[in-house]
């Protein structure tokens, strides 16, 4: 059994409780760390922090014995600092992202989960360097913030940044700020962009060639609902899917990633949160059949 794994959930943040009542979810779950967004995720629009009961979560945590630095934050996955095309909303994603770097550290965390972006046309190379140029400006401004940005790897959608490792190295290679760079895999979007996560192995060693496994700040761990290079990114409970519990176990419970957070952002089932079966099946390394309907 893995007493020891730092492994938690994706969970809400809203009124009355706001913070205080995000990491009382995440306790329910049996949770040593978890994930939130500061606001909706599909929006720029934010309450101000003194509203969002952050002393008394913070409290909560430290009485609960979680590491506060292993707690994650993730960016609203509408920003895209790889295009261009409206300088404007450039500028406002570069405003707001900065932003969500000051918010993070008022949380007591120091990683933002952050989507590279998407390049509409122009090529993968020209959208690097926007992001880069980006991450660039924005540290410039906050230089003692101590918060990282771990870049998230993509399935694949469309023109989307980030869904082969030396892309994701080109834009840490291309910062100067690149000390403040980390990654967060993600299983669903490896096994949907064409990785062979079965073989995790051999799958982390390519990683740490190309970009380095110093780098991993985050895994979030997903089944996917559909097969090895779809580029789809649809996420399911874990053991119902593509990927199935034996390998995202494997990496789980991996020991070189002992030390690295791991998030579980699966579909409700039926309204009802998945995670504190997920994490306790992860922590038992003991799959059980069928527990979706036992939920």
């Amino acid at each position: 059994m893995s007493k020891d794994l730092i492994i938690g959930s994706h969970v809400g943040m809203s009124a009355p409780n706001y913070y205080l009542g995000s990491v009382e979810e995440a306790l329910s779950y049996g949770a040593t760390t978890f994930m939130f967004y500061t606001g909706a995720p599909q929006n720029s629009i934010r309450k101000p922090l003194n509203e969002l009961k952050i002393a008394e979560g913070r409290q909560l945590i430290k009485n609960s014995g979680i590491d506060e630095q292993k707690i994650i934050v993730h960016a609203p996955y509408v920003l895209n600092l790889a295009n261009d095309s409206d300088y404007d909303k450039l500028q406002k994603a570069k405003e707001f992202l900065k932003s969500e770097l000051i918010r993070t550290e008022a949380f007591g965390s120091q990683i933002l989960v952050f989507h590279p972006g998407a390049h509409i046309g122009k090529g993968s190379d020209y959208g690097i360097k926007l992001i880069s140029k980006a991450i660039d400006d924005i540290y410039d401004q906050i230089p003692d913030c101590k918060v990282k940005i771990a870049l998230e790897t993509m399935a694949g959608k469309g023109t989307e940044i980030g869904s082969v490792f030396e892309e994701i190295q080109q834009i840490i290679a291309s910062c100067r700020h690149n000390d403040r760079l980390g990654v967060c895999i993600d299983t669903c979007h490896m096994n949907d962009s064409g990785y062979d996560v079965f073989n995790f192995d051999d799958l982390l060693d390519e990683f740490d060639k190309i970009i380095g496994i110093n780098r991993i700040l985050v895994v979030h761990v997903n089944d996917s609902k559909n097969p090895r290079s779809a580029h789809k990114d649809r996420h399911e409970n874990i053991g119902y899917g593509e990927i199935g519990f034996k390998a995202l176990n494997a990496i789980v419970n991996h020991p070189k990633l002992k030390s690295v957070p791991k998030i579980l952002e699966t579909p409700y089932v039926d309204g009802k949160a998945p995670y504190k079966k997920e994490i306790e099946m992860f922590r038992n390394e003991i799959y059980e059949d069928d527990w979706r309907n036992r939920l």
